[in-house]
């Protein structure tokens, strides 16, 4: 080799080693963790097993990075005599291992998850496909910049179908759609996972008229700044939407069933303060509060 390429270039060979011969666990890695094990082996793709690093110290094979992927293959395999492929360093002492493990994912640029979203597509992933393809049948994109009829919250998409299902996904877009005609800020993931949590949460109880008349009338600024107040996350905005959707409705649905089966509690009793500048359509004097989980009290 041409010795002007010889500084960038590992002094490295490789090795099959049975997992059994490995010694991980050193004082500056993380801890095991074996929920991230058994996820993975539950998804196990021989073809996603990386090179194990390993240095070699006093006929010891340290591993310095790949211990859990060590991990996965042994229970995958259902055995510790599973040979892995491991990159061996001769000549590393052992706090040049620990400078290595901390700064090897330094200069690292991880993958932003629309690159994962569309390689996922690319590979021909029926999950992708499915949100990729219902999502354009209402003319928008799915995207990673801020653009008119795009959809950056990828995360929110995914999320919603694993654990609500295709249908439900369908209905929070539609819902979305037909209350604030394609606003930028109504996609974005807060908004559509709460969207997602009241329609799994009251089904047909949830009126699609009744949701587009009552929060039509209700400014995404106004509802994200108020959902901010209340509580972090999607639920907030939940609860925010459920209160103006329940405005002076005889029979309002039972906010129970918000909160069922969740570990979440029902927030303090707090009014909504709106203003002109706001909310259109709505009076400056208006007041509405969340009712208690506990009782059937209407909201507003």
């Amino acid at each position: 080799m041409n010795d002007n390429f010889n500084d960038f270039v590992p002094n490295v060979h490789f090795e099959l080693i049975p997992i059994k011969d490995l010694v991980s666990n050193q004082e500056y890695q993380r801890s095991l963790s074996m929920t991230h094990v058994k996820k993975a082996v539950e998804n196990f793709d021989l073809n996603q097993i990386n090179p194990i690093k390993v240095s070699r110290r006093d006929g010891m094979n340290y591993v310095f990075n790949g211990q859990h992927t060590a991990e996965i293959v042994a229970m995958a395999s259902g055995s510790r005599e599973t040979p892995v492929w491991c990159m061996i360093y001769d000549d590393l002492e052992y706090a040049e291992e620990a400078d290595i493990f901390a700064n090897q994912m330094a200069n690292v640029k991880p993958l932003h998850p629309y690159e994962i979203f569309n390689a996922s597509c690319e590979a021909g992933s029926a999950k992708e496909l499915m949100i990729k393809g219902l999502v354009e049948s209402y003319d928008l994109m799915i995207t990673s910049k801020t653009i008119p009829g795009g959809i950056c919250a990828v995360g929110a998409l995914s999320n919603i179908f694993d654990r609500y299902g295709y249908d439900t996904l369908n209905r929070v877009l539609h819902l979305i759609i037909i209350t604030w005609e394609g606003e930028q800020k109504s996609f974005s993931g807060n908004m559509m996972n709460g969207v997602a949590r009241l329609v799994y949460a009251f089904g047909d109880e949830l009126k699609d008229e009744i949701f587009k008349e009552k929060l039509s009338e209700v400014s995404i600024k106004e509802i994200c700044r108020t959902a901010k107040e209340r509580r972090v996350g999607s639920l907030g905005y939940a609860e925010v939407m459920l209160i103006y959707y329940s405005k002076k409705m005889k029979n309002a649905p039972s906010w129970k069933k918000l909160y069922e089966n969740k570990k979440n509690k029902p927030a303090e009793v707090k009014p909504i303060e709106s203003s002109d500048d706001d909310m259109s359509g709505a009076s400056t004097n208006h007041r509405s509060s969340i009712p208690d989980a506990d009782s059937n009290t209407q909201a507003g």
